[in-house]
C-alpha cells in the first residue's frame, strides 16, 4: 500500500511537536549541567544509539552511558563522535558534535534532509537469488555511496540456493563490477565459514547493510553478532528504557573488529535528487570521459562525438551501466520540470 502523503499543515504540526520535544530535552540537559556541584573535564565518546530523546554513548574505556544532548549543538545520531560532560554515575550531557567524516541522509516526515547515521566508512549492498537482483538498483546504491564518500562492497547472500546456471547468469549481470572497482563476494550462512569473506571485509570498518527486503540482512546481522543479545542488554541498561527497540539505528561492535550499524531506516534508502553532473560522476568509470564529448551539453544518447558512447563501443564502459545512467538522468530531468 502506498504511503499517504502528508499535507503541508500536517508536516508543520509534526515539525512543531518535534521542536517542542527537542526544547524540553535541551532544558533537561542544561538543568543537569547546572546541578553539577563539582564539574568534571569534558571527554570524547561515540554515540551507539538514540531512543527518542535519550542517547547511549561509549567512553574511551568502552563503558556505556546514558546522556542527554545540550541545546543548539544540532541533531546527534548513531555513529557520531561527541564531546560529553559527566553529570553523575554513568550519566552525562553531550555538549558538542565532532565534525563528521560521512553521513547517511534521508528526508524526514517534513521533507527535510536529516542524518540517519554518521561516520560510516563502508556500504554493503546485499543481494540474493530472491528477490531477483537488478543492476539498476545496485547502480542507484553505488551512486549514493559515491555521494556520501564511502567504499562499497557487493555481497551475494544465500549462494547455496543457486545452481551453476543461476550463478552463471548472475555473473553475466554483475561480473563486471570488480573491474570497475567494486568488490563482489559470495556468502552463505548455511555453510561453516560461509560468511568468512564478509567478515574479512568488515574488519576495521564502520559498515551498514543495504538491500531489498528479503535478501537476508537481519539474518546476517544476527550471524555476524553472536553476542547481540548481550550488547542489547547493555544498551537497555544504560538507556534506562528497560528494553531496546528494533526501530532504533544502533551501532554494534563486531567480534573481529570494526562496527556494524543496523538501521531500519535503510529500507527506504535510495538515490536522492542530484544534478546531472553529480549523477554522472557517481558512475566512477565515466569520470575519465566526462567533458570530452564534442558538445558540452551532450545527453550521451544520440549526439555525434559522444565520449561515453565511444567508450562503450571500445569496451571501456558497459552498455548496461550507460543505460542505467540514462534512465536515472531521465527521471531526474522529469522531476525538475
Amino acid at each position: 500500500m502506498a504511503k499517504r502523503r502528508l499535507t503541508r499543515q500536517q508536516r508543520e504540526r509534526i515539525k512543531a511537536i518535534q521542536q517542542r520535544r527537542r526544547n524540553r530535552l535541551e532544558e533537561q540537559a542544561d538543568q543537569a549541567l547546572s546541578d553539577v556541584t563539582d564539574p568534571q573535564p569534558s571527554r570524547e565518546g561515540l554515540v551507539i544509539t538514540r531512543h527518542g530523546q535519550n542517547l547511549v554513548i561509549t567512553d574511551d574505556a568502552g563503558h556505556y552511558l546514558h546522556c542527554l544532548s545540550r541545546q543548539n549543538i544540532g541533531q546527534v545520531v548513531c555513529g557520531d563522535r561527541v564531546v560529553w560532560q559527566p553529570t553523575g554515575d554513568n550519566q552525562g550531557v553531550v555538549t558538542a558534535i565532532i565534525p563528521r567524516d560521512t553521513a547517511l541522509i534521508r528526508p524526514n516526515y517534513s521533507g527535510e534532509a536529516r542524518a540517519l547515521a554518521a561516520n560510516i566508512s563502508q556500504l554493503v549492498i546485499v543481494l540474493a537469488p530472491e528477490p531477483a537482483p537488478t543492476p539498476y538498483l545496485v547502480d542507484q546504491y553505488l551512486v549514493a555511496a559515491e555521494q556520501i564518500g564511502v567504499r562499497t562492497l557487493i555481497a551475494l547472500n544465500k549462494k547455496d540456493l543457486m545452481d551453476r546456471e543461476a550463478l552463471s547468469a548472475f555473473n553475466r549481470q554483475f561480473g563486471h563490477y570488480p573491474q570497475i572497482g567494486y568488490p563482489l563476494i559470495e556468502i552463505s550462512a548455511k555453510y561453516e565459514h560461509g560468511l568468512d569473506p564478509l567478515i574479512e571485509q568488515l574488519k576495521d570498518q564502520t559498515s551498514i547493510l543495504v538491500g531489498q527486503s528479503g535478501v537476508g540482512k537481519s539474518s546476517l546481522v544476527k550471524a555476524l553478532l553472536p553476542d547481540i543479545e548481550i550488547q542489547i542488554g547493555r544498551l537497555s541498561e544504560a538507556s534506562g528504557q528497560g528494553c531496546h527497540t528494533t526501530s532504533a539505528t544502533t551501532l554494534y561492535q563486531l567480534p573481529s573488529g570494526g562496527h556494524l550499524i543496523d538501521s531500519p531506516g535503510v529500507r527506504s534508502f535510495r538515490l536522492g535528487q542530484l544534478s546531472l553532473d553529480a549523477l554522472a560522476n557517481g558512475f566512477i568509470e565515466f569520470r575519465d570521459y566526462l567533458g570530452h564529448c564534442k558538445f558540452s551539453n551532450c545527453s550521451h544518447q544520440h549526439e555525434p562525438g559522444c565520449a561515453l558512447r565511444a567508450a562503450v563501443q571500445s569496451g571501456k564502459i558497459t552498455q548496461q551501466r550507460l543505460t542505467n545512467y540514462l534512465h536515472m538522468a531521465e527521471g531526474m530531468t522529469a522531476a525538475h520540470n
